[in-house]
């Protein structure tokens, strides 16, 4: 049980450092220059929530804070789920 937490943890941890860091690039990419559609993609695709915002309310503003906070919880959830998945897979097939 304890591990299933630390894993977890890690999870919402991954997702903070993801958000956090496409933050810190945005914020210092050179604005003149347009975005390249890989790195749009990627961006959109390791932050689901940010891209479904984004997706449903283009208009709407995103804070930084905002977009790390609900990244974490979206990784959190995505940890939970590949956890109780692990732990309720049978070990070894049944002969």
């Amino acid at each position: 049980m304890r591990n299933a937490v630390i894993r977890v943890s890690a999870w919402a941890g991954a997702g903070l450092l993801v958000s956090a860091g496409w933050g810190f690039y945005f914020a210092s990419a050179n604005k003149s220059i347009p975005v390249e559609p890989a790195v749009n993609a990627l961006a959109r695709i390791t932050q689901p929530i940010a891209a479904l915002l984004l997706y449903l309310k283009p208009s709407s503003p995103l804070g930084l804070t905002q977009v790390i906070v609900w990244n974490a919880v979206a990784y959190a959830l995505a940890g939970l789920i590949l956890e109780t998945l692990r732990q309720h897979r049978p070990l070894h097939a049944s002969r």
